[in-house]
């Protein structure tokens, strides 16, 4: 079984971003970036099903800056057999992401698309569902637990809203994971040296046939507003009094 995962590099979770002060997005000049956790998950529990014999090869790609690489790189140290990045330093939206992959899942005939359920930056929580409805695949999204048969199908976990729904899929499927799926592994010294010698084949939008021209038009950024001080009280009379007159929840 081949397996396809999606990753995307965004802003690392542990930054306190900035907006541009002209409000026409965030400012990612000298910021520190990284995989997209969600991703980091599907990249990891792609390498599972390869370690248990599940998989034969595991398949990484991404779509952006030449900066890419480095994640791409990434997910090599932690056990991916090889890369692919679409390079392009437009800001490229979940559409235009999910025809990419539908091209490059053409070209790899992959068993199954791994991908996280949303970025990080913008949480369109988009790509993954719009992927599976160009391939005409089923999809499960927000997956907890995953676990191929053998026989050409996966079992699957998702979380929903009254709990959670156990499907069995027929492959090739998509999958979007979820946070609970697994702990993402560290990447060890010695794999991180040998991920510098795996492939990485580097391809653009307009070589796979994809126009990556934005159908949305963003309007304006703006951070929330800072919280107000609190206040401390002498007494719980004098809270009840401010909850009922002043907060006026009561």
């Amino acid at each position: 079984m081949k397996l396809l995962v999606a990753i995307k590099r965004v802003v690392d979770y542990n930054v306190k971003i900035r907006i541009r002060p002209d409000g026409s997005g965030v400012d990612t000049a000298n910021l520190k970036m990284s995989m997209n956790p969600f991703d980091e998950i599907a990249v990891e529990e792609a390498v599972r099903w390869k370690e248990q014999g599940k998989a034969a090869e595991v398949v990484a790609v991404s779509v952006g800056p030449q900066g890419a690489q480095d994640t791409l790189r990434t997910a090599l140290a932690m056990g991916a057999d090889r890369a692919i990045l679409v390079q392009t330093d437009a800001e490229v939206e979940p559409l235009a992401v999910a025809k990419i992959l539908k091209a490059i899942a053409a070209q790899e005939a992959p068993d199954a698309v791994l991908l996280g359920k949303q970025a990080i930056d913008d949480d369109s929580n988009q790509t993954g569902q719009m992927l599976a409805a160009l391939l005409g695949w089923p999809q499960g999204t927000f997956i907890s637990e995953a676990a191929p048969d053998g026989a050409g199908r996966v079992t699957l976990v998702r979380e929903v809203d009254g709990g959670l729904e156990t499907l069995s899929l027929a492959l090739p499927c998509v999958l979007t994971t979820d946070l609970r799926l697994n702990e993402p592994r560290y990447a060890s010294l010695p794999n991180i040296m040998k991920a510098k010698k795996k492939p990485l084949d580097v391809t653009t939008p307009e070589a796979l046939g994809v126009s990556v021209a934005p159908r949305l038009a963003l309007l304006k950024i703006e951070a929330p507003p800072a919280r107000k001080a609190g206040v401390i009280v002498a007494s719980v009379a004098e809270l009840v009094d401010k909850l009922k007159n002043e907060a006026k929840v009561l």
